[in-house]
Formats: C-alpha cells, sequence, structure tokens
C-alpha cells in the first residue's frame, strides 16, 4: 500500500478496478481545508485519460508493471507472435493490444508491458519510430501543389498507407512515427 505522497508521473495504480498510469498530477495545499492531489489518470487497456482528485494521506494500490523487450517473429490465425529477447520465450498477442500493428515487420523490436503479479500482457509497444522501404507510390509531377505540404499515399513494405510528401520515390526508405502512423522524414542509405 502507498499513499498520495508517492505520486509521480508514469506510477501504475489499481482504481476502479482498472489499471491506470498516472500522467500528471499537482499536490494542493489551500489556506483552508484538507490539502489534495488533482489527478490526470490514463487507461491502460482503452487510453481514455480521466481527471480525479484524491484526498492528501488516501491509501492506494501501486501495480507492478514491466517493459519486456521482444522480437515480433510472424502473425497467424492465433494473433501475432513474439519472442522475449532474454528468455527466448514465445507468446501470442491479438491486434487489439499493440499499438500499430499494421507497422510491425520481422524481426523488429518491440516492447511488450506485463503485470507482474498476474503475468497478464496489457499491450505491445512499438519503437517511436521505424525505418520502412516504400513499395508503391504514383511519381508526383512539379508543379503539381497548390502548397508547400502536399501529400500522396504511399505503401510501405508492411502493405501500410502512409501520406508522404510528393519527392518521395518508390525504393525510397522513409521514417515512420508510429504514434501518429505519419511521415517524419526520407532516410539516407
Amino acid at each position: 500500500m502507498a499513499t498520495t505522497a508517492d505520486f509521480r508521473n508514469g506510477l501504475c495504480i489499481e482504481y476502479n478496478n482498472d489499471l491506470y498510469t498516472i500522467t500528471q498530477f499537482q499536490h494542493v495545499k489551500p489556506g483552508k481545508g484538507a490539502a489534495f492531489v488533482r489527478t490526470k489518470l490514463k487507461n491502460i487497456k482503452t487510453g481514455k485519460v480521466l481527471d480525479n482528485t484524491f484526498t492528501a494521506g488516501v491509501k492506494i494500490n501501486i501495480a507492478r508493471i514491466e517493459r519486456r523487450p521482444h522480437q515480433y517473429l510472424y502473425n497467424d490465425d492465433m494473433g501475432y507472435n513474439f519472442m522475449n529477447s532474454e528468455t527466448f520465450d514465445q507468446v501470442s498477442i491479438t491486434k487489439d493490444l499493440i499499438s500499430c500493428p499494421e507497422l510491425l515487420k520481422e524481426g523488429q523490436e518491440v516492447e511488450i508491458t506485463v503485470h507482474a503479479d498476474t503475468e497478464t500482457i496489457l499491450y505491445a509497444e512499438l519503437p517511436t519510430t521505424v525505418v520502412m522501404e516504400v513499395i508503391y507510390t504514383e511519381p508526383g509531377l512539379k508543379g503539381d501543389t497548390s502548397s508547400s505540404t502536399a501529400l500522396k499515399p504511399a505503401t510501405v513494405e508492411t502493405n501500410a498507407e502512409i501520406m508522404v510528401p510528393l519527392f518521395v520515390n518508390q525504393g525510397d526508405k522513409i521514417r515512420i512515427n508510429t504514434l501518429e502512423k505519419s511521415y517524419v522524414e526520407r532516410v539516407k542509405e
């Protein structure tokens, strides 16, 4: 058991029979009345953010979660299969627990977050950016824009479609932001 004095960003707590991470907190000591803690809690399963106020000193349950390195192997009718990089154990995860499954390619490193007490897999998270090769895109024509931010669709090696600038051609390698599933930059060989 812990109290509100133990709050810190990233701490995972059990609240309303669910797991939440603290994204923001603020201890408030008003001139009159009891102290309290304002928090923003993010639900681990749904991703929804909840504003909540705790009375200072109230007891909370801290959930022990671990981030474990895994390597993506393949997907089949059972789900997406990963191998633990330290123990070489294999696990299968459903698509809804993966942050951006359409950008997974064989051999890619991901971090799987596990509830340490129950060994329940909470979610799998790709790195912030990944490098992919463009396997198909229409050629961009010079003077084909009315603004400097003109985009066109491009298919990358995992068959995901990303919007890219007109100067990106087939065979180029690009860096993709996995959080927003958006183009970042063209990568030089």
